[in-house]
Formats: structure tokens, sequence, C-alpha cells
């Protein structure tokens, strides 16, 4: 909105024209969310209490986590509606694909909403039904991926592969189901990983930093072109929204660090992760996001093998508790040990990720 509103007002006032860099309303698109989610966290957290809007916490689990019982939760609200206001400030709002983004962003939290709210009507852990959660994520996913394809952007069906400068494989209509699977994986993949107080949110931080840079690059010519990337045009102004992103994250981690004031819910696990697929697909980033999310995939996989194991097995179990952080926690680790040594490993995929892009 602002780039919009001062464009104009600059020939009267020339340090308005500080407004059409993209770096500036990138930072201050992550103030702006910082900021409301600091000053708004308290009355939102407070009203969630008062609403008696907490957390059921299963029964199977740590015993520590018992005293949970009863935390705010659907905090994941203030990300999105820190979020919303600050893209709809300094986002150019003419680029299509930040509209992608928030759209995402919005449609997988209203699927967490219900999911939350079922959980908190009912007074337990089983909100709405795994196929009715699956079928409005594919809703989603399907609208982003459609609303990606549509341009018909040569690149867009291309499959890239770290260390490969060209495209190793043009999908063309396939693309349309694994970008859809892709989305959805994604949003179940950080949905799982939240389950210790800033564990998610910590996670979340570190793929947006790295996205940030990826969306910058693969925006602009000369450092597409100097990193042998592709070139998508538009895909810039995803940085104000990036930032903005990571910017409510911090600001939530503050009442979401432990121990936790208020937890995300799905409402916020499984918005904050169906957008980073979207983020992927959009700056052509799929199987780099491997990487980057690579304590997500951790996650998602230790509750697959589980499964797979317990099942074949006849009741053996792989570890002591899936997902993994679970496991640790039952091994004797402090939660806040297995949280910060997560976001280590966190840091290190998306500093792994980055060094990728010159090594093709």
């Amino acid at each position: 909105m602002f780039l919009a509103l001062f464009r104009g007002l600059v020939q009267y006032f020339s340090p308005l024209n500080v407004f059409k860099y993209l770096t500036f309303r990138s930072a201050y698109a992550a103030v702006t969310a910082l900021l409301m989610a600091f000053l708004f966290g308290p009355a939102i957290i407070e009203a969630l209490r008062r609403l008696k809007f907490g957390q059921s916490v299963r029964t199977d689990g740590p015993e520590s986590h018992l005293a949970k019982s009863g935390t705010p939760t659907m905090g994941g609200l203030l990300i999105i509606l820190s979020v919303l206001v600050s893209v709809l400030l300094w986002a150019d709002l003419s680029n299509a694909y930040v509209w992608i983004a928030m759209g995402s962003l919005v449609g997988f939290g209203a699927i967490g909403f219900v999911d939350d709210w079922l959980k908190i009507k009912r007074h337990n852990s089983a909100g709405i039904s795994a196929w009715a959660k699956l079928a409005g994520q594919v809703i989603v996913a399907s609208a982003a991926a459609i609303l990606i394809y549509l341009p018909q952007n040569p690149q867009t069906t291309m499959l890239y592969v770290p260390f490969f400068k060209a495209p190793v494989l043009d999908l063309g209509i396939a693309w349309m189901p694994m970008a859809i699977i892709y989305v959805v994986y994604w949003s179940n993949a950080v949905n799982i990983a939240d389950g210790l107080d800033g564990l998610a949110t910590g996670l979340m931080i570190m793929a947006l930093l790295a996205f940030s840079v990826l969306a910058y690059v693969t925006g602009r010519t000369d450092w597409s072109a100097y990193l042998n990337i592709p070139y998508i045009k538009g895909s810039s102004e995803l940085t104000v929204f990036n930032l903005a992103l990571l910017g409510a994250c911090v600001g939530f981690l503050w009442f979401n660090a432990h121990p936790a004031e208020v937890f995300m819910g799905d409402v916020g696990s499984l918005a904050l992760g169906g957008v980073l697929g979207v983020l992927s697909l959009i700056v052509k980033k799929e199987l780099l996001l491997l990487l980057i999310g690579g304590v997500f995939m951790m996650e998602i996989l230790s509750d697959v093998l589980q499964v797979g194991y317990f099942k074949v097995t006849k009741g053996k179990r792989l570890f002591r508790m899936a997902p993994i952080h679970h496991h640790f926690e039952l091994k004797g680790w402090k939660e806040t040990k297995v949280v910060i040594r997560f976001w280590i490993l966190g840091g290190i995929f998306a500093i792994l990720a980055l060094s990728t892009l010159k090594i093709q």
C-alpha cells in the first residue's frame, strides 16, 4: 500500500523514493510484523485464556507435558494477522506471487482453525478427521498450484536439482499433482514438528531466512545469472512476505519460548508448513527445501518409520516415541536442550542449502 501511495508523491518530496527499494520495504515489513506480535500478543493470549481456548495434551506423551494442558492455543492467529497487516502495508500489491503466498497462509490457517476449534470443543486432542483435514489441504494446495501454473512460466514445470545448472526434467502436466502432494506434505511436516515449546517457530525462522535470500536472488536477473539459477520474474517481491513472516515468528517466539505462554496450534503450524511448500514451488527450490527443512524431514520420517516398524514387527518400536523430538525427551534430554539442538541443526541445514547456490 505504501508503495502505491507514495509513488506519485516522489516528484514533490524525493525522500519518499526510498519506498521503491525492495530491501527497505522488506526490512520494515519484518519490523512491522514483529512489533504487531509484541504489542498485540498479550491481548490475544489473554483473550484466548478468557475464552478457555486451552490445549489438550496427549496422555501417552512425556509426563512433563501434562502440566501444559490448558495453555492457550491458536496463537498462530497472531502470526497470520501480523503478516497480513505488514504485507498489505509494505508489499507491491500488484504482484501475483504475494497474493498466492498470503492466500495459502490464510487457507491452511483456516483448516487449522477448524481443527483447533473442534479439539477445544471436545476437550481432547482429536480435531477434524484425518480425511477431512487432508481434503481441505488438497483444496488449498490445488488452488495455489493452479495459480502458479496458469501464467505458463517456462520454468514452472521444470525440476531443478542442486549442483546442476540446467533443469534435469520437464514434468509437464505431471507437475500439478506433484506440487499438490508436496505442499500438503510440508503442511503436515511442520505440524508434526510443533510438539515442543518454540521448536517449530525457531525452525521456521531458519527456513525463512534462507527463503528470503532465495526469493531475492531468484527475482533479479543479475544475481540469478551470476548464480546460474532460474530467473523467476516478480519472485523477489516475496522477500517482503518472507521477512514479514519471519518477523511475526520472532515476535511469536517471545511468548512461545519455554515455558510457553501460548501454542501456535494447527492454525499456525499447518499455515506455516503449507506456505513453505508454496514458496519452494514459486522460486523453483522444491528439492532444496528438503535440505533447508532437514529437521522437519527428520520429524515426519521418524513418524512414518515408527508406524511402519510397529506394523512389520507386530508391536515393537523403532524409537521410544515418535516424532523424534519425543524420543530424545524420553532418553533424558530436557525439553529446552532438544529444542536448541534442533534449532542448531536447522541453522546448519539452512547454511548448507545456501552454500549450494554457487556450486553448480
